[in-house]
Formats: structure tokens, sequence, C-alpha cells
């Protein structure tokens, strides 16, 4: 029996197989393209190709499966929030069919305050909907992806600068992509847990928006400021890069959730949810290699 994992190309889902298939676990993992999961296919990986909001593919997918991890993919589509909730009813239509016994639900922090919060608007439909077939479900609910900075590596490299909308006395918990797929594997791995249940995922440390500068600047051996700027300054500026509207409405309105506390963590910090990589070690590794990059780029 195996743990079908549906978005093996990301940066969770790929770590997340690696450490499965380590643990010497039977893996299946749905695809669209077979040559960007040949590399774990080669390692012992069950290919399914296909899309995951087929129910074909589904169904093929969790034929005999043990368990599922469903991280909602990204999708830059004027239908996202509809499109994301139908795309995990069709899933858990196929979980019940198949009598898959447990599933883990990458969800976010702000999930449990359902629509108003732009993107994490949807997941509290996805939680709901595996909830309402398997009697054994977690939500993971991590923090800020430290790898949204990513997209600012540019800008910072030009300016100095780090412009987003949010207080510079706002905290929120900052979180690796790489410690959510250890979390993942080890509630995949763990045989223990029943119910349904709500698992933070936070990082080290609650992090304000005015600590960023300091903790970049001496990361990346380069004065980094924070500005925090108006949400319709926001607006504008990812209208301008090219953003769809409706893509920029829905930021819009999951910033100005953040800023009212509508993404505060509903679950607290404890040893369990408090994950290793620092927000200071991980810029060392990944976004100094980002900025200096854009940089070199630009010069």
């Amino acid at each position: 029996m195996s743990i079908v994992i549906n978005t093996p190309n990301g940066n969770i889902g790929r770590p997340l197989v690696l450490r499965l298939l380590e643990a010497g676990r039977s893996v299946t993992v749905i695809s669209r393209s077979a040559d960007k999961v040949a590399d774990l296919v080669k390692r012992g990986a069950k290919l399914v190709e296909g899309s995951t909001d087929d129910a074909a593919v589904l169904d093929r997918a969790l034929a005999g499966a043990e368990a599922l991890f469903w991280l909602s993919p990204p999708a830059v589509r004027p239908d996202f929030l509809a499109w994301t909730q139908e795309s995990a009813r069709t899933a858990a239509k196929a979980v019940k069919a198949h009598g898959v016994k447990r599933v883990v639900v990458l969800s976010s922090i702000g999930a449990h305050n359902g629509p108003g919060t732009g993107p994490v608007g949807a997941l509290l439909g996805v939680e709901e909907a595996f909830k309402a077939v398997c009697p054994d479900v977690t939500s993971l609910r991590p923090g800020f992806f430290m790898e949204n900075l990513l997209r600012d590596a540019g800008t910072v490299a030009k300016t100095g600068s780090l412009f987003m909308p949010l207080p510079r006395d706002k905290a929120l918990p900052f979180v690796a992509v790489r410690d959510i797929a250890a979390k993942a594997a080890e509630v995949l791995l763990d045989a223990g847990w029943k119910g349904h249940r709500y698992v933070g995922v936070h990082g080290p440390a609650d992090i304000t928006y005015g600590q960023l500068g300091p903790i970049l600047t001496e990361a990346l051996g380069r004065p980094v400021r924070y500005v925090q700027v108006t949400l319709d300054d926001a607006r504008k500026a990812m209208l301008d890069v090219g953003m769809p509207a409706f893509a920029v409405d829905l930021y819009i309105e999951m910033y100005g959730a953040a800023i009212k506390g509508g993404l505060d963590p509903a679950e607290p910090r404890s040893a369990q949810t408090t994950t290793p990589t620092t927000l200071a070690q991980w810029a060392r590794e990944v976004l100094k290699p980002a900025v200096e990059q854009a940089a070199s780029a630009a010069a």
C-alpha cells in the first residue's frame, strides 16, 4: 500500500517524496509530466500521469493507497478559490471510494477564518472536504513561507529594500519549506495518531516585519531595510509587473486580512510546532545566492 503525493514537483512535495522513499515506504506520485519526476521514479516512486483535478487520475492513484498528502496547487486562474475546493472534493470522493485510511492536508495559518483571506480562503473548504469522508485527517497549518521572500530578491538587490504592506510591528511565524516537508513526513510516518487534527508549523520564532531588515542585513552582508507601503501602493506594484488583476485582488485581500489579524495562527506555538531553520540561516543559504545572482544580472 502506498502513500500518494499529489504535488511531487514542488519545493514541499519533492523533498517529502524523497524522505518517504528513504524511509522505505511505497510512494505514488501524480504528475502531468513524466519527465519532471523521472528521478523520483528511478528511486522507486510509482507514477500516475495526469492532472490532480482529474477524477480518473485520482481514482488510479488512490486505488490501494493507505494515505494521501494533499497540497492545493497554486493556479493562476480567475476561479482559483472555487477550483481549489472542487479539486479537493474530487479527491475526497476518491479517498472515500478506495477506503484511504489517512489524509494529511497542507493548509495554512488563517485557514480557520475561511473566505476573506485571499488564497488562504480556499483552504478551510479543502480541510472540510477530506474531514467529511475520512476519519483520520491532519491539517498542517504552516506560517509564512520564508521562500516567499525569494520573489523580492531582485528588488533587494536593486534597492536594498523590502516593500510590503504589513505593519512593522506585525509578527508572524516564518517557516522554511524544507521544515514543512519534514513535518509532513513525520506525520505520514507516524502510525499512532487518530481523528481530525490541526497541527501548526511555526518556524523557530514569530518575527515582526520590522525585524526583517536587521536579520536580512546581517545574513546577506548588505544593507536591507523594510519599507511599509499602503495596500494601494502594493496593488499598483503588482499590476505594474504584470500580475493578473484577479490575482492582485486575492493578494490584497490576504494582506488586508493579515493586517487585521486574520492570518494569525489558531494553533498555539509549542515544542511540537516549532521547526529548526531560522530565518537568518535560510537567508544565508537560499536568499543570499538569489540576491547575488540578481545583482550580477543587473550589473
